[in-house]
């Protein structure tokens, strides 16, 4: 009989945090490629799994550095993303974090599950994955 660390008999929620960083000089966000399925090849939020020994916030800063060598970044919540269907893994609930940086001053490289790393321009955004383009939309509102 196989025994497992954890057994529940409801379904559990996976938990991530995204961030959208923005630079205020030239008004453009910074964006990955994704490594990994799903979604692969396409450009996301950095951002990912929360682990279990770590607050939410700390995760959205560490996936940060992962994804893109960003350090000392400060952010805020925008808002938490909870549709159901909004990842095709499962039932994942997101908080998304804002950030405001002066672009000139960073140079973002690409690590752990991103394959590139990218500024856009606000106004002219590829086609992003999961629900990434609601987030922006709520992040902007913040302005």
């Amino acid at each position: 009989m196989t025994q497992h660390k954890y057994c529940y008999d409801y379904p559990r929620p996976a938990v991530s945090a995204d961030c959208v960083v923005i630079d205020n000089d030239d008004k453009k966000i910074l964006l990955i490629e994704r490594k990994n399925d799903p979604f692969k090849n396409m450009w996301a939020l950095p951002g990912g799994f929360v682990e279990e020994d770590e607050t939410v916030k700390a995760g959205a800063i560490r996936e940060l550095k992962e994804e893109t060598g960003l350090n000392h970044i400060h952010i805020e919540l925008i808002d938490v993303f909870s549709d159901p269907e909004r990842d095709p893994r499962g039932r994942i609930i997101t908080a998304a974090y804002l950030a405001f940086v002066n672009n000139t001053d960073l140079k973002p490289v690409a690590g752990d599950d991103a394959g590139k790393v990218q500024w856009f321009p606000l106004d002219d955004l590829p086609s992003l994955a999961f629900d990434h383009s609601l987030i922006i939309e709520e992040a902007l509102k913040m302005i």
